[in-house]
């Protein structure tokens, strides 16, 4: 066995091991896996440089599909080729997709969600600490002008107000583009929308196929759009599911760590079960995989060309302002009374000290919201 074949399954297993770990541990959205990642693979393991993380994100946010997932699939690319791609990938997706499935057996079995509040009560606090901490890290290598902090600041204000984030990522590269080099042209994302093909009388697996991967190869943006986009196909249009079974599905994805897309899986399984399950988990996630394959090695030469550089600056400010703009609305659901407080305090204290890792930080926040609810504290 070469020396090469030891390095790459040692990278791989590294891989498989970080990215598993994240797929246990990811509540909070994609804001909150890229803090966890940062954590992991800048901060710990140092398999990448802050602004390497940075521009990772602004390329990710230009792609239709999962913006964490693929973030996973981007790092894991880097360290390992294209079977890392893949691994990391799958490392994160396929803990996700087996506690999702699991719920959606109990919300068939006994006709109503398990609740997560208490975990979700002690585990939040910690999360915004982390998302914070990476927040600051991107700011010092990314926000080094003022042009590029104004950007963040008009994003994530706008973003508050209503403006669609995939405007405002283009805003972003625009004006930076435009004010750097004096160049007015032209740049934006399209995105198009397949026709809706008629209503079928009832469930079959190629039809629900086609709905997921419509979404994974056209979706951009929040759980929010998720959600009006497959009520479009699975309420109005093929009356597969109600609106409440649909808000049920969208709850569970929120409250369960790792991907929101495994929001498939729940519809799957309640539509098909496990056959369902997965052809909706596979078809809504496999856009991915072939979008960040294609532009990976595009991405590498990006910084090699003033144009494009000054575009994945201005998107790369947008993004961390979106990501403040979503971390501040998750800490003002999270921290509300003095045992948040002291979660976020503590956690941010033991982050500053740097040798806690992140499984522990959730683990003990979710070993308080247990306890607080068994004593009658949390929610």
């Amino acid at each position: 066995m070469t020396e090469h074949g030891l390095d790459r399954r040692t990278r791989l297993r590294e891989l498989l091991i970080v990215f598993g770990t994240l797929g246990v541990i990811g509540f909070g959205g994609p804001a909150a896996h890229i803090a966890l990642m940062r954590r992991e693979v800048v901060a710990r393991r140092r398999w990448l440089t802050d602004a390497q993380l940075v521009d990772l994100i602004g390329i990710t946010n230009l792609i239709p599909g999962p913006n964490s997932t693929e973030m996973a699939m981007h790092v894991g690319r880097l360290r390992a080729g294209g079977i890392g791609l893949v691994v990391a990938g799958l490392a994160f997706i396929v803990p996700a997709v087996a506690i999702v499935l699991a719920l959606a057996w109990a919300y068939v079995t006994f006709g109503e969600t398990p609740a997560a509040q208490a975990l979700l009560y002690g585990i939040k606090p910690v999360i915004v600490a982390i998302v914070a901490a990476a927040l600051f890290a991107f700011a010092r290598s990314t926000l080094t002008s003022l042009l590029r902090v104004a950007v963040a600041a008009a994003a994530g204000l706008l973003w508050i107000a209503g403006v669609n984030e995939l405007a405002l990522l283009a805003g972003g590269a625009i004006v930076v583009a435009v004010i750097r080099l004096g160049t007015g042209h032209p740049w934006a994302a399209i995105g198009l929308v397949l026709p809706a093909t008629a209503a079928v009388a009832s469930v079959n697996l190629f039809t629900l196929g086609a709905v997921f991967l419509k979404a994974g190869a056209l979706l951009y943006g929040s759980g929010y759009v998720l959600l009006a986009f497959l009520r479009g196909d699975l309420v109005d249009r093929l009356g597969w599911l109600t609106d409440a079974q649909l808000l049920d599905a969208v709850a569970i994805g929120q409250v369960t760590p790792g991907p929101l897309f495994t929001t498939a899986t729940f519809i799957g399984y309640v539509l098909a079960g496990v056959p369902g399950a997965l052809v909706a988990t596979v078809a809504i996630f496999a856009p991915a995989f072939v979008f960040v394959a294609l532009i990976g090695p595009i991405a590498e030469r990006i910084r090699d060309r003033p144009l494009t550089a000054a575009l994945l600056d201005g998107v790369n400010a947008a993004a961390l302002g979106l990501m403040a703009a979503v971390s501040v609305q998750l800490g003002v659901s999270a921290v509300r009374d003095p045992l948040t407080v002291a979660l976020l305090v503590g956690s941010g204290t033991l982050l500053i000290w740097g040798r806690v890792p992140s499984v522990a930080l959730v683990a003990i926040g979710a070993g308080v919201g247990l306890a607080a609810s068994a004593a009658g504290i949390g929610p």
